[in-house]
């Protein structure tokens, strides 16, 4: 396809048709942009970004998979005028736009009932009760929340950058070496992990076939013999800090931040390979990290991990959140959501995940909201005869799931409707059969009477 391309110069910007596998593993010419162009052995490779595709399937392409026919030049675009560093146009977030629906649609949930009899939750019959209607203010047809596909992980982006929490990211540093994978392959362990997206390891390292990690102290190397010296010396079977949960053959650690600064480090490292957001991982100081892991006869093994800020003001309980690849797709991202309510509910208080999610993050926060606000409904009993009832409030206070996402997912599921006056909740025989089937699905759950857990109280130990 790409006879002509030594005659014609392709530079960084340009755009043009490049053959990839789909899913199938049929050929397709999605449009790319070029990222950067380099020669090795008298060979042009190009780097291409594939548009309205993730990052984490860009990659380096040779001049046969181009379709030069197609090329678009770079075009000189107008200047967006800025504030605080920031477009002022950018596309609304699903986020805003569901507190817009809940500002305009449903009643304050924290507003006392006063005695008044709640309004009932429709189930095949059986009513159950949810939350008050306002008299007067009509419901809007259309209660489902946003499309899953709409929300992808680069919604939400605050209106000046939140210079705290993990997620710093302000996109005027998304320069072109940060849009571009660095390390070619990871080695840690048992498993060879190739990264999704670029993260910050020393540049002597990024030229490397192979990027060699301790699995439990997670220090890199940069060749097997350094490795198997490290192991020589490096007396760690599982990662530093505190087991505060053990249930068969999973366990998870709390580690501090301040205390285990480097191991803390390398963890943001790793992680950054696979979160595209994820930039801070220098000052762990204010930072607990709770790291998963499966344990056989070599030691405990990193599963995943999610980060919490020791202080947050907007009641945030995750930071960031990684299942390691040759790990997902088995529940256990689901248990690491789980283990963060179980802190929160220990703890008493809600918590939410700091935003914006990742694609994967969105996907597994709004199944595990589902299943959860779900498995309530489904477990209420008619009470003397009457009705069983419940309010929003109630939910929350169970499940430790913030307010706003209680509601955001009783939207998303399309349960929430308006007749006769009041609020109710209608689950469907459909809702009902998909999430027993889910939930059949889901072997391993957090068994709270394995966790021990004494929270702390940050705001009173000075710098942590």
């Amino acid at each position: 396809m790409a006879d002509n391309a030594s005659s014609v110069e392709i530079v960084e910007g340009c755009r043009l048709p490049v053959l990839r596998k789909n899913q199938e593993h049929e050929d397709e010419w999605p449009l790319a942009e070029i990222l950067s162009v380099k020669e090795v052995s008298g060979r042009k490779l190009f780097y291409v970004h594939y548009i309205d595709f993730n990052k984490r399937l860009d990659e380096w392409v040779t001049a046969d998979r181009l379709d030069m026919k197609k090329l678009q030049f770079p075009k000189k675009e107008a200047k967006t005028p800025t504030k605080n560093g920031l477009p002022t146009s950018r596309p609304s977030s699903p986020e805003r736009e569901v507190r817009k629906s809940l500002d305009l649609n449903l009643p304050p949930a924290t507003a006392p009932s006063r005695g008044k009899t709640l309004p009932t939750l429709q189930q095949n019959g059986t009513a159950r009760r949810l939350i008050p209607a306002q008299p007067g203010r009509k419901r809007k047809a259309n209660c489902g929340g946003t499309d899953e596909d709409s929300q992808d992980s680069s919604d939400g982006i605050p209106s000046a950058p939140r210079m705290t929490g993990s997620l710093v990211s302000d996109r005027s540093h998304d320069d072109i070496v940060t849009r571009m994978k660095n390390i070619e392959c990871i080695e840690l362990g048992r498993h060879r992990l190739k990264p999704w997206y670029f993260s910050p390891y020393p540049q002597e390292l990024t030229a490397l076939p192979i990027l060699y990690l301790c699995e439990f102290c997670l220090k890199y190397l940069k060749s097997l013999k350094c490795l198997q010296r490290h192991l020589t010396k490096c007396n760690l079977r599982h990662p530093p800090g505190n087991e505060i949960y053990r249930k068969g053959t999973i366990s998870f650690f709390e580690i501090d931040g301040r205390k285990n600064k480097n191991y803390s480090q390398n963890l943001c490292l790793l992680a950054k390979c696979f979160l595209d957001h994820k930039t801070l991982y220098y000052d762990t100081d204010p930072f607990l990290f709770y790291v998963m892991t499966e344990y056989d006869s070599k030691g405990f093994h990193i599963v995943g991990y999610f980060s919490k800020e020791k202080e947050s003001t907007e009641d945030y309980n995750v930071a960031c959140i990684l299942t390691l690849p040759p790990y997902q797709r088995r529940g256990y991202g689901k248990l690491l959501i789980e283990f963060s309510y179980e802190l929160s509910k220990v703890e008493g208080k809600t918590g939410t995940p700091e935003k914006p999610l990742s694609d994967l993050g969105l996907l597994s926060y709004r199944s595990y909201w589902s299943q959860t606000i779900l498995e309530i409904l489904m477990d209420l009993k008619p009470d003397n005869g009457e009705r069983p009832q419940i309010t929003i409030n109630e939910i929350s206070e169970i499940t430790s799931v913030k307010k706003e996402d209680v509601i955001s997912t009783l939207q998303y599921l399309n349960l929430i409707n308006y007749y006769k006056g009041q609020y109710i909740l209608t689950l469907s025989e459909d809702i009902v059969d998909g999430h027993e089937r889910a939930m059949q699905k889901r072997h391993s759950r957090i068994d709270p009477k394995c966790l021990h857990f004494t929270p702390k109280d940050w705001s009173k130990r000075g710098k942590w």
